[in-house]
């Protein structure tokens, strides 16, 4: 692996973008005092290294029907089973979210459903089949905070990790 700093340009610019994904370059360059061409070079290079992820619209859940977020924890009955379990949890668009995780559960899952009522069918009807020894669900009533991470104080990323394969691209 080797190590790459982001320069108080790079930070500034992940600043600029993650408050507003579609402020056009010619803007963020301008806010930077350097060109439109530096400006895409730079995003290109955070792209390349994997700081930046793509872009995307925020759709606001229940705006399109979506009225209950949960999070679930599961439990599997045989963790050998984990990768089988995951594909099979990839398949079903109500999960945005699965993590793998330390503590009292194996997979722990955000998703969205119409209602309770639907919630419930899809923990017993796509959920429970995978071989849960058990699930327990939470459902969240408001998101009180919902942001993008700090760019301006940025200290222990300041070292972006790559793959040595990534060096010879230059």
């Amino acid at each position: 692996m080797a190590h790459r700093s982001l320069d108080r340009l790079d930070k500034k610019i992940l600043h600029l973008i993650s408050e507003d994904a579609r402020i056009p370059f010619l803007e963020v360059a301008r806010a930077c005092n350097v060109s439109g061409a530096a400006i895409h070079q730079r995003i290109q290079k955070l792209t390349n290294l994997g700081v930046l992820k793509g872009s995307q619209f925020v759709i606001d859940p229940e705006r399109i029907g979506y009225e209950t977020c949960a999070f679930i924890g599961l439990n599997l009955k045989n963790p050998e089973k984990f990768d089988d379990v995951v594909d099979a949890l990839k398949q079903i668009p109500e999960i945005v979210e699965c993590h793998y995780t330390t503590g009292e559960y194996d997979l722990f899952l955000k998703m969205y459903a119409y209602n309770n009522h639907h919630l419930m069918s899809i923990i017993h009807d796509k959920l429970m089949p995978l071989g849960l020894s058990r699930s327990e669900s939470s459902i969240s009533y408001n998101a009180v905070i919902d942001r993008a991470l700090p760019i301006e104080g940025m200290r222990v990323a300041d070292t972006v990790v790559i793959d040595d394969d990534d060096e010879d691209d230059e």
